[in-house]
């Protein structure tokens, strides 16, 4: 087999059929065994990077207290860094002074300032900032506003704790994680 000039040979990494059979036992060889080891591997590796990702941050926004908890509950439980607020103005404070937040998960309907309000007055200094709705009243909040904008969803209230995990999860990332035993 002639070298090339780099030291490489003329195979370039394919071995010709013409190689002996000695060559060829020495090559790796992947059978289903192998491939089914290489997808464990793989989603092992998903899963550890998963847990291994810095936290999120959460801008939990509710005049409810209960709910205001269980959503903290949920999203701390579930690797989320959550900080939270009562309304509208003390969220605009919050957000001064801890912000940025990857995604701000709000009551639709509070005293003073909807969440609607709220979220454009927050996406003045962080366009990128996805939002949540959470609302008891999603009839209301397509009759004032048509669509929702890009990195926008809601979910019905009351919701599940998978439920809450998924709609996170998809706004943040595009897909589904939620821990398996987050959801039981």
């Amino acid at each position: 087999m002639a070298e090339q000039p780099d030291g490489r040979g003329a195979h370039d990494g394919k071995v010709p059929a013409t190689e002996s059979e000695e060559t060829r036992k020495k090559l790796p060889v992947l059978d289903t065994q192998t491939s089914s080891v290489f997808s464990f591997i793989k989603e092992r590796a998903l899963r550890a990077r998963h847990t291994l990702r810095e936290p999120q941050s959460v801008l939990v926004v509710d005049d409810e207290e209960p709910v205001r908890r269980f959503v903290d509950r949920v999203l701390r439980e579930a690797n989320y860094r959550t900080t939270l607020a009562s309304d509208g103005a003390d969220a605009i404070k919050v957000a001064a002074e801890h912000g940025p937040f990857d995604i701000l998960v709000t009551d639709l309907m509070m005293p003073q300032m909807t969440g609607d309000e709220l979220a454009r007055r927050l996406r003045q200094n962080d366009p990128g900032m996805k939002v949540l709705y959470l609302t008891g009243f999603s009839d209301s909040l397509f009759k004032e506003k048509v669509t929702l904008w890009q990195d926008e969803a809601y979910l019905d209230k009351p919701c599940s704790v998978k439920g809450l995990l998924q709609a996170v999860s998809l706004l943040l990332f595009g897909h589904f994680e939620v821990p398996k035993e987050l959801t039981s």
